[in-house]
């Protein structure tokens, strides 16, 4: 991807550490969570030490019922909680078999929602222990919904809002926060929310979502993650005439008001938190996700997992397709539906990686077997001078096709992919198209929310008579088909970006470079295992993620450290190990 920023950049790399940014700053961790055991006491400090009743209504420190009989007396417990002393165990059991009540995936959000805002710990208990069923809960495609509907079960903030009021106070606002040591911001303008479009100041739900998951897969303490809302207008004009909406009631600021006010957020981030904060841009639309990561590529330590996340999970998921179909990247070809930011991010990323296993063969000749296909057609050489920036390294030599049939047709690829946002665009024509010329065609329908999906996995096997490799965005169940059970995958970007995230965390990595990416796309593919393969898996299931997230960070923390762009010395010997005791556990802390 640096050779599509490179010219926006002025030809900087990343690796050249611009001299607009200097190394500084850095977190330290106050509580000692990382640094004690959990057999070790700690004190449950807030601006004072915390206790009786303040205690009870600090999410952070909160036990409820756990609370032992030496903790009531020593923090003025006695009477404020029933007599019963239960474990933490026990509470994951109550709160589990509660959630499970509900029918609607929504009243399970909000109860989940609710438990962290009372208790942290034992919300991050329920959702690492169970992870595959609350995944779904508290990430797409729940959070979608939960995000349309945000100014009407909003009852508490979880993140910082800054909009347009608050140009020329950036850095105030951010110091109304009360954590000082923050590693990762997740930061929305919610301007492009999964496929549901503009949601204006109601995005805060993904930014929320998106850091649950920092903690609970990749291990990143909650108290080092800062959500945040740029709020500069909304486009959608049923959110504007609803009086339930939360954010800016007018029309979305754009041009250089637009990007002045991001200039000073990120000026801002930089002064207040130092060299080794994570910014995660996330959910901006195609046009200014594009700019802002070419703008502070080379000067923040930034990462769009729009682009850049989803292109390495489903990089590692055609890694590890490889030994299903054969051969090398090199020998297939790729037809993506969809040429916005995920769809060209992933382009670009498999150009790379061909380019690095072909060892000396330009990135410029991997991309001629990679083809797009956007709303007006295949991306041909004819159509190059009106296509945006971003999709012109795609556009090759080809007579024009104005539909997604005629160029499966016409092209003949190996693997079919799309981020199209549109659903049920991977018609039964399209996909046994794809079945007629491949003995195993990869199917893969990336879209989010599941409504979205460009086909079922349902489809896809029952249209391919049981040949499909498929993989989609958000979770399908498994299918049965001519006595065969098939087990969908899921290139859901959970499995990336919370080990990359904790990867450059723990390295105090300064920058992210493709090589990363890359990194973290070979150290997932190398967790899928022959038992995953026969049921046709390409990515290993969620029940093992923090085993996973532990190999991508000691991956990438690996790379940053031969980039020469790690600043945390002396080197780890064994860095999954190093991963691995660094992890944040939501297991309860003994009190003085």
């Amino acid at each position: 991807m640096e050779n599509i920023f490179k010219e926006k950049r002025g030809g900087e790399s990343v690796l050249d550490l611009s001299p607009k940014a200097t190394v500084g700053g850095g977190v330290e961790d106050v509580y000692g969570e990382d640094r004690a055991t959990e057999d070790q006491l700690v004190t449950p400090w807030t601006f004072s030490v915390a206790s009786g009743y303040s205690l009870l209504r600090d999410p952070h420190h909160n036990k409820g019922l756990a609370f032992t009989e030496k903790e009531r007396d020593a923090h003025y417990l006695r009477g404020l909680l029933p007599p019963v002393v239960s474990s933490q165990e026990l509470q994951e059991k109550k709160i589990m078999h509660s959630i499970r009540q509900y029918d609607v995936p929504l009243y399970k959000y909000v109860a989940m929602m609710e438990l962290e805002e009372r208790n942290e710990r034992l919300f991050y208990k329920l959702l690492i222990d169970n992870v595959e069923e609350l995944l779904p809960v508290v990430y797409t495609p729940t959070v979608g919904e939960a995000c349309q509907k945000y100014g009407s079960i909003f009852k508490r903030p979880q993140g910082l809002y800054i909009s347009l009021k608050e140009k020329g106070k950036i850095l105030e606002v951010l110091r109304n926060w009360p954590e000082r040591s923050i590693q990762v911001i997740v930061v929305t303008d919610g301007e492009r929310i999964l496929g549901l479009g503009d949601l204006g100041c109601q995005g805060m739900g993904i930014p929320v979502g998106k850091l649950a998951l920092y903690t609970a897969l990749g291990g990143v303490r909650p108290s080092a993650c800062l959500p945040v809302t740029i709020d500069v207008g909304t486009n959608n004009e049923t959110l504007l005439k609803d009086e339930f909406y939360i954010g800016l009631r007018q029309k979305r600021a754009t041009g250089q008001e637009y990007f002045d006010l991001l200039h000073e957020f990120m000026s801002a981030v930089k002064q207040n938190y130092g060299e080794k904060v994570l910014v995660q841009f996330e959910d901006f639309a195609n046009h200014n996700a594009f700019e802002l990561l070419a703008r502070y590529g080379t000067t923040h330590l930034v990462f769009n997992d729009d682009i850049q996340g989803t292109a390495s999970v489903v990089l590692s998921g055609l890694v590890a397709s490889l030994e299903l179909l054969g051969g090398t990247l090199a020998d297939h070809t790729f037809l993506f539906f969809g040429a916005g930011e995920a769809g060209t991010g992933i382009a670009e990323l498999i150009a790379l990686e061909m380019s690095k296993q072909a060892n000396g063969v330009s990135v410029e000749e991997t991309r001629k077997n990679i083809w797009l296909v956007d709303s007006k057609g295949l991306i041909v050489n004819s159509r190059k001078e009106s296509l945006q920036h971003f999709k012109k390294p795609w556009a090759h030599e080809h007579e024009p096709i104005n539909n997604l049939l005629d160029a499966v047709k016409a092209i003949k690829p190996t693997a079919l992919i799309g981020t199209s946002g549109v659903g049920k665009t991977f018609t039964k024509e399209v996909v046994e198209a794809m079945a007629s010329f491949n003995k195993r065609p990869l199917i893969m329908a990336l879209s989010n929310p599941t409504s979205q999906a460009e086909c079922t996995a349902e489809q896809a096997y029952e249209w391919t008579e049981g040949r499909a490799i498929f993989t989609s965005g958000s979770p399908f169940d498994p299918v049965k088909y001519d006595g065969k059970t098939f087990v969908p995958g899921q290139a859901n970007n959970a499995y990336i970006f919370p080990g990359l995230g904790f990867g450059l965390v723990i390295s105090g990595a300064i920058r992210v470079h493709d090589d990363m990416l890359l990194a973290a796309s070979e150290a997932l593919a190398g967790q899928v295992t022959q038992e995953h393969y026969d049921k046709g898996m390409i990515y290993p299931p969620f029940s093992s993620i923090r085993k996973i997230s532990a190999h991508i960070a000691a991956n990438v923390a690996a790379k940053a450290y031969d980039l020469g762009l790690a600043t945390r010395l002396p080197r780890p010997a064994d860095l999954v190990k190093y991963a691995e005791s660094c992890m944040y556990t939501p297991n309860y802390r003994s009190y003085r």
